[in-house]
């Protein structure tokens, strides 16, 4: 395909989620950076923190995985794969202590963080 040619369907559908999981990232980590984690240990803020740079960094990979999503291989499942383990994390963690109020809230995460893995695959393996 030429770089003049336009992106097929699955392309697109690809580069959509991708830039979403880069939105959500960034701003989530930036934001977890600034806040870090109050009325907590020092440990834990620390810990906080690391991991909001971990997710800030994953933003900017997805961002550029976006941008250049022709050229894009193994890149994206194994982008897919990160998000589907967060979710799962995130499962884990409501299965241990709950889930977090308002409930509404922590549901909205984890919808998409279940199903975006799935369509970001399913379009990427569909367009190869």
């Amino acid at each position: 395909m030429t770089p003049d040619a336009p992106l097929l369907a699955s392309q697109v559908i690809v580069r959509v989620c991708l830039f979403l999981v880069a939105a959500i990232a960034l701003f989530g980590g930036a934001l977890q950076m600034f806040l870090g984690q109050p009325d907590t240990s020092a440990r834990l803020d620390n810990v906080h923190r690391f991991m909001a740079g971990v997710y800030f960094s994953v933003g900017l990979i997805c961002f550029w995985a976006a941008v250049t999503i022709r050229q894009q291989g193994l890149l994206v499942y194994l982008l897919a794969l990160g998000v589907l383990l967060a979710g799962i994390g995130r499962l884990v963690s409501i299965a241990k202590v709950g889930l977090p109020e308002p409930h509404s809230v922590w549901l909205a995460y984890l919808v998409p963080e279940l199903v975006l893995p799935f369509v970001m695959a399913g379009a990427h393996f569909a367009g190869s």
